[in-house]
């Protein structure tokens, strides 16, 4: 199974993925606070069993919308429902979100300093 931690020595983190709406651009609920920055670039990882296999490796910029929720310029609107299974095996990963890179001229999220005082 794919356990987030909530607090990890590297930022920023995956997160487990809750919900993903339907919609123009995907609005995207972590399990708890991602600590994400907008225009962070993120990339969805959604096994089979979770439904809106179709976003499956996808990637975009994000808007982030609260401490659990960003959007992503990538349109679900035809993409099959996100939902997750009952009868997934839970030994298995997650579905979750990966930061892969930043978009700005100064990298921003990098230099967070989450080690221990």
């Amino acid at each position: 199974m794919s356990v987030a931690i909530e607090n990890p020595m590297f930022l920023p983190a995956m997160r487990v993925i809750t919900v993903i709406t339907k919609a123009k651009k995907a609005v995207v609920t972590t399990s708890f606070a991602h600590n994400y920055i907008d225009g962070l670039i993120i990339r969805l990882f959604i096994p089979e069993g979770f439904g809106m296999w179709q976003a499956n490796q996808l990637f975009s910029a994000i808007t982030v919308l609260s401490p659990t929720t960003f959007q992503m310029t990538i349109d679900t609107t035809n993409f099959d429902t996100f939902a997750i299974s009952t009868t997934f095996p839970f030994d298995q990963q997650s579905a979750q979100c990966t930061p892969i890179a930043e978009l700005t001229s100064q990298l921003t999220g990098a230099f967070k300093n989450v080690l221990p005082r």
